[in-house]
């Protein structure tokens, strides 16, 4: 049988792989060459045999690509959503006489292919329902995507691609030390389909599984449940239903409520379809959703606590947000004890206090939600219990009411650390103090507790170690990683230091040529508009940024009080008699010798060279692949006489 066949070639690639993988990146051998060459002379036979060729099979030998941005595609016909409900006779009622197919509702992102002559031509993810994102390359690496199909004519088809959860929490685990999880996996899974470098999907094992035949080329079945398993036999992994009619509708969806836990796929309910095409066809649909089919959503699961404590979260946008902290309860497989509860007119919604009974639920299975308050007072306890000082800054707060009547808390300090989190997470970046592990969510917890202020305050984080180490998500070791990396970034070099503070418009490039002029920090602070357009590719625009900037005084303490924690090292000597010494290049398109165009201005640097952002009178060369594009920098360069060079001609220079 085609499926069982399958089911062979899905051992035979496992198993190659395995020992491929041993083989190229361990240097240990697991099976002789003549075994390998007898299963790969099997997988090639059954492929030959079937007309499928699976994604990623050891037969093909597909590279990864990387591309500069998703482009935007049509869809020929409306991918609506489904109309929804939760009461299970509702369901059943909807059924009537006819027949159906009840299957997970899986949570992922939905994706239609294309294939014609038996090869993927073109997948596109939903996106709004009318216009989606071109998948294509991501696509080749999902599994359940077969390569090649027996089916020849023009085929589309609609499915779900998602991580499993064991794949989700596999990620998680080796992401590195301090940074933060991904929430649930279909954000992961969103995330990952959306990656401009195919190599991340194939990592991340992202699944498709089909759901709906949308046209098959002169091939003809009535049945949902006949067509996807027409799909299967192509090579398509399809998602599990049951056919069912009124009478089974409701213990088949008590048998799938059970199997919940024992199943890796994300899934939110289920998904109810008349099995009849031509009959669901011919109800049409409304504006919102086809007629054809029904989700099922379970209904929350709800769970009493006890409030511990309220806490408050600044954020960047002045806010500071209300979180309830309860006794930890077991909600949709997972223990909770957080939820938002956004804003202050939620709060005396719920009359919340400290010790208060209260009711928690998951919305939609993802997002902590305090939904009742059994604890009921006579009075309102909720105004006086409102923090009035900032947690971040301890300026204090105040009370603003929105046009339509939701009261909020804010902190007016237009210096609150809170406010100014990207400058904290732009410090610690690999560019600038390359502080390994630092990343966003633990940034944003020290600011709420108070523990970073100004920069400098990321070396005195040792004053704060109780306190960081009881911190959720902390512990020792996550500290003393941290304190490691904090410490090894304090020897650095001046460019790192001035590209750390986050000056409007100062790059990287332009803080590595103002560092090449300049060596010193008495010289870099005193800067003047006159010296820093002389420097090739520091315009007026730049000069002027650069130069209010220094002219603050809290910025020029805060600049001060960083660098007596730091020790800077002296410059590195060039090669002043390579080739390229002295003189000016820029950079534009794509590199392919070097890794990246920061690698090949390193390089540059290193040979004496300077690399400038923009094309001026005083640039010698523009690297460019492609000489002949239309670029704004090649239109320049040509207009300046400026020569446009190759990574290999580049070579030559040097």
């Amino acid at each position: 049988m085609a499926a069982d066949k399958i089911q062979r070639m899905k051992e035979l690639n496992a198993q190659l792989s395995k020992a491929a993988d041993a083989y190229y990146n361990t240097g240990s051998t697991i099976m002789t060459d003549a075994e390998y060459d007898k299963l790969y002379n099997e997988l090639e036979a059954l492929e030959q045999e079937t007309g499928i060729i699976l994604n990623g099979s050891r037969t093909q030998n597909v590279g990864y690509e990387v591309t500069s941005y998703l482009p935007k595609v049509q869809h020929p016909r409306r991918m609506l959503s489904l109309d929804k409900t939760k009461d299970r006779e509702q369901l059943r009622d909807w059924l009537g006489e006819q027949k159906g197919l009840l299957s997970w509702k899986l949570d992922g992102l939905t994706v239609c292919l294309y294939y014609d002559d038996g090869r993927l031509t073109q997948a596109v993810s939903r996106g709004n329902g009318e216009v989606g994102e071109d998948l294509t390359a991501n696509a080749r690496h999902i599994k359940g995507i077969p390569a090649q199909i027996p089916f020849k004519g023009h085929l589309a088809l609609r499915g779900e691609a998602l991580i499993g959860y064991s794949d989700f929490n596999r990620v998680n685990e080796t992401l590195p030390e301090g940074s933060e999880p991904y929430k649930n996996p279909r954000n992961l899974a969103s995330g990952t389909l959306r990656s401009l470098d195919s190599k991340i999907v194939a990592d991340r094992s992202v699944n498709f599984y089909a759901f709906a035949l949308v046209e098959a080329e002169g091939y003809e079945n009535n049945s949902v449940a006949g067509r996807l398993d027409w799909l299967e036999q192509q090579g398509f992994q399809r998602v599990y239903g049951k056919i069912v009619d009124k009478s089974s509708l409701i213990e088949a969806v008590e048998w799938f409520e059970k199997e919940i836990q024992n199943n890796d796929l994300p899934s939110d309910g289920l998904v109810l379809t008349y099995d009849d095409v031509a009959y669901g066809e011919s109800l049409g649909e409304t504006v919102h959703h086809p007629r054809n089919g029904m989700a099922f959503k379970w209904a929350d699961e709800t769970a009493d606590t006890v409030l511990r404590e309220i806490e408050w979260s600044p954020s960047r946008t002045g806010l500071i947000n209300p979180i309830a902290v309860f006794d930890p309860v077991e909600l949709e497989g997972t223990s909770v004890k957080r939820a938002s509860l956004h804003n202050i007119s939620i709060m005396k919604k719920l009359n919340l206090a400290v010790g208060d009974t209260i009711s928690v639920y998951k919305a939609n299975m993802i997002i902590p939600v305090v939904g009742e308050n059994k604890t009921e007072h006579t009075e309102d306890v909720v105004t006086n219990a409102v923090t009035k000082t900032c947690p971040a800054c301890k300026a204090e707060t105040k009370l603003m009411i929105s046009d339509d009547e939701v009261e909020t808390l804010v902190c007016p300090n237009h210096d609150c650390p809170a406010k100014h989190l990207g400058k904290f997470e732009h410090f610690v970046q690999r560019d600038a103090m390359n502080i390994v592990g630092m990343a966003s969510s633990t940034i944003k917890a020290f600011v709420e507790n108070g523990f970073l202020r100004e920069l400098s305050d990321f070396y005195h984080l040792t004053e704060h170690k109780d306190k960081i180490i009881a911190l959720e998500g902390f512990g020792e070791r996550s500290y003393d990683q941290l304190a490691e990396a904090v410490e090894a970034s304090r020897e650095t070099d001046l460019g790192r230091v001035l590209y750390s503070l986050g000056i409007p418009n100062i790059g990287r490039a332009a803080s590595r040529l103002i560092c090449a002029e300049y060596t010193t920090v008495g010289e870099i602070e005193k800067l003047t508009r006159e010296q820093l357009v002389l420097i090739d590719g520091i315009g007026e625009g730049l000069a002027n940024d650069y130069v209010e900037f220094f002219s603050k005084e809290n910025n020029l303490k805060e600049f001060h009080d960083l660098i007596a924690e730091l020790k800077i090292k002296a410059p590195e000597e060039t090669n002043s008699t390579s080739g390229i010494s002295g003189k000016t290049f820029v950079i534009t398109g794509a590199v392919h010798i070097w890794k990246n165009r920061n690698e090949l201005k390193d390089y540059i640097e290193a040979n004496g060279g300077k690399v400038a952002s923009a094309v001026s009178g005083k640039t010698d060369y523009l690297i460019n692949n492609d000489s002949a594009s239309n670029s704004t920098k090649n239109k320049k360069a040509k207009s300046l006489g400026v020569a446009i060079i190759t990574e290999e001609e580049f070579q030559g220079l040097v």
